[in-house]
């Protein structure tokens, strides 16, 4: 049914441990709203990762890929989203309460794990690139002849397995890391990831 599976999952752990909107979007998450809240955020990225993998299965995906004025739309949404979760961060950071926001959320959730959970589907819907990472390189690695429907699924749950346990762990480190920030370092890592987050939906807006 595939086509060197170590291969794969070696392309993919290089795919999902190269820092990116999504890493930048758990530091944010967590360090707002504790553990849980980033630990939600994986999950809700991972919710998007399974819907481009059935997309995908289904050939759905293809045909985004296909239609340039629905996969630009697309990237343009996914570009703002991120711009605006970004500003988000930079407001917080900038704030005159930023102190007491910082207290907030080390002691447990001025951002809610549901709404964390939904940032991270959101900003993974949004992102066209994993539609074109489906399309384009995950059938390689299906045999020839093979049931394509099921290959791709076994491949996208792979895939899916493996992000969800390196962005759980990623939140539980920076929940930990998170627990000796105060004032000024805490301010600066919102500061940090709001600019990279508004830089990656900028990216993400002109890129063809």
């Amino acid at each position: 049914m595939f086509e060197n599976l170590a291969a794969f999952v070696a392309v993919s752990a290089v795919v999902i441990c190269v820092p990116g909107p999504d890493t930048a979007l758990i530091v944010r998450n967590t360090l707002t709203g504790g553990r849980r809240s980033g630990i939600a955020t994986a999950v809700g990225i991972i919710g998007g990762i399974a819907v481009w993998t059935l997309a995908a299965a289904l050939g759905l995906a293809a045909v985004l890929s296909a239609s340039e004025p629905v996969f630009r739309a697309l990237q343009l949404a996914g570009a703002a989203y991120l711009v605006f979760l970004g500003l988000q961060a930079l407001a917080s950071a900038f704030s005159r309460r930023s102190g007491r926001l910082a207290r907030v959320s080390a002691a447990g959730g001025r951002l809610e794990p549901n709404r964390a959970l939904r940032q991270g589907l959101l900003s993974n819907l949004g992102n066209p690139k994993i539609a074109v990472f489906f399309v384009s390189l995950v059938p390689q690695f299906v045999s020839p002849g093979s049931d394509s429907f099921l290959a791709l699924l076994v491949l996208g749950g792979i895939f899916s397995a493996m992000g969800l346990a390196w962005l759980t762990l990623y939140a539980v480190l920076v929940a930990k890391a998170g627990e000796l920030l105060r004032g000024r370092a805490r301010r600066a890592i919102d500061a940090i990831t709001g600019t990279l987050l508004v830089a990656f939906g900028f990216r993400m807006a002109v890129e063809r």
